[in-house]
């Protein structure tokens, strides 16, 4: 068991003094301060070491301070570390050409940003001039990030492009809700989505749309996998309203879900955007979106973001993605993936209120749930679940639209021994969550 922790409460102390409470730290009153961290490993300022199946927050994919990708961000920052755009960089060039020959169909042409957010604002911005149309309609939890407010109050001009992503984004209900849609194959769920498309459509005026904007597994949003038929029943009906396909990626890209580069690979459909986030820099601040040529050139107000295109987060970004490669991680995502899933299971067959195991990859869920029929949401648990994984050593997260899912994420180069390890922790926990009287 993790002892009490000391030395984190002056920190925190000063932590609630001088820093916005609206990202409220994990473990409520006792949050984890964190001092280094070395590939899977977290070490907080009282001495304790956490295996880390959570990445940072889906942020760090191939283990923290990656000798490669530190070696690539040293050789930069002493070559420059500064960059907007402004300047054409060698480093972003490269990063450019291979993101536009690993990812699907004509995807040829990225804009950098420092990070998700900016990233998706871009792609939305681009589909807007592209078609001409304002109305984006978003499937499920894949979200535009939280710089859209900022993006509606900036002075229109030539720091604001036209078509900026402030403006009307309409949300399509995803296909698979373990509490309303129990019981449906994925066909059924697949058709309600579709209703659900055409419902929006008939709303919009003109019934024109500029996108739709999907992510394949949603990760904070409850590790939910579109069922694989989703993509390609909806894109002949967004483009028939003149829309394009935008897929959010900030999540799932670079080998996640395991067997491919890109988890839309598992779906079949070509998008025309496409958006990676810090995943893709090992937890660098960096964002990208791509898109097909006409798309890009669609796009024709001048746009600046200091921190956009930093060398130093395109650099990170180039060498993880040459990490991934070269160590073949999406196959091994695949293997892993596949162990941890067992071991989840295993762990739900012994645990009533563990309701669903789902996810893809090294992206899994545990849906929490209170006694039924019909079980219901319990957030609660899901919470006590993870504070009990970090009394045992093992840090991983919450997440879902009610906060009732506990995501497990480990780094893509895990190997079986940390996924048995991380699993009996995990284990250990759920026995202590079982005599522990349950929460309020």
């Amino acid at each position: 068991m993790i002892p009490d922790r000391k030395a984190s409460q002056e920190l925190l102390e000063r932590h609630r003094r001088h820093l916005f409470p609206a990202v409220p730290a994990y473990y409520g009153d006792r949050p984890l301060v964190v001092d280094r961290a070395r590939g899977h490993t977290v070490w907080d300022v009282d001495g304790n070491a956490y295996l880390d199946f959570f990445g940072g927050g889906l942020t760090v994919c191939v283990g923290h301070g990656n000798e490669t990708v530190a070696d690539r961000q040293r050789e930069q920052l002493e070559r420059a570390r500064f960059g907007s755009g402004l300047y054409p960089d060698p480093v972003m060039v490269q990063l450019a050409e291979r993101i536009a020959a690993l990812t699907p169909g004509r995807l040829q042409t990225c804009s950098f940003t420092g990070g998700g957010s900016q990233a998706n604002e871009t792609a939305i911005a681009a589909a807007r001039q592209a078609t001409g149309n304002r109305t984006v309609l978003r499937l499920g939890s894949a979200g535009v990030g939280r710089a859209g407010d900022a993006t509606g109050v900036t002075p229109a001009g030539r720091q604001q492009p036209a078509g900026s992503a402030a403006g009307e984004v309409r949300h399509i209900r995803e296909p698979r809700d373990y509490h309303a849609t129990t019981g449906l194959d994925d066909e059924r769920l697949v058709d309600l989505c579709v209703r659900g498309l055409e419902e929006a459509l008939a709303t919009v005026a003109g019934g024109n749309i500029a996108a739709l904007l999907a992510a394949p597994v949603q990760g904070l949003g409850g590790a939910r996998v579109l069922p694989r038929s989703t993509l390609t029943r909806l894109e002949p009906i967004v483009r028939e309203a003149g829309g394009l396909m935008i897929v959010d990626e900030i999540e799932t890209g670079w080998g996640r879900t395991g067997g491919s580069l890109c988890a839309v690979a598992h779906w079949g459909v070509a998008p025309d955007l496409m958006t990676f986030a810090t995943g893709t820099a090992n937890g660098a601040p960096f964002g990208c979106a791509v898109a097909t040529p006409e798309v890009a050139d669609a796009l024709t107000a001048a746009t600046f973001a200091a921190p956009g295109a930093s060398p130093m987060g395109v650099a990170a970004a180039l060498a993880t993605i040459e990490v991934i490669e070269r160590q073949r991680l999406p196959d091994n995502a695949e293997r892993q993936g596949l162990r941890l899933r067992m071991h989840l299971e295993e762990a739900a067959a012994d645990h009533a209120w563990i309701g669903e195991v789902r996810g893809m990859g090294l992206i899994q869920g545990l849906e929490m749930v209170a006694p039924g029929p019909p079980a219901s949401p319990d957030p609660g648990r899901a919470d006590n679940l993870v504070d009990a994984a970090r009394d045992r050593g093992l840090l991983i997260g919450r997440g879902g639209p009610l906060g009732s899912v506990v995501l497990i994420a480990p780094h893509l180069d895990v190997d079986a021994k940390e996924i048995d390890d991380g699993c009996e922790r995990l284990s250990q926990a759920l026995g202590d969550l079982a005599r522990a009287a349950p929460p309020h």
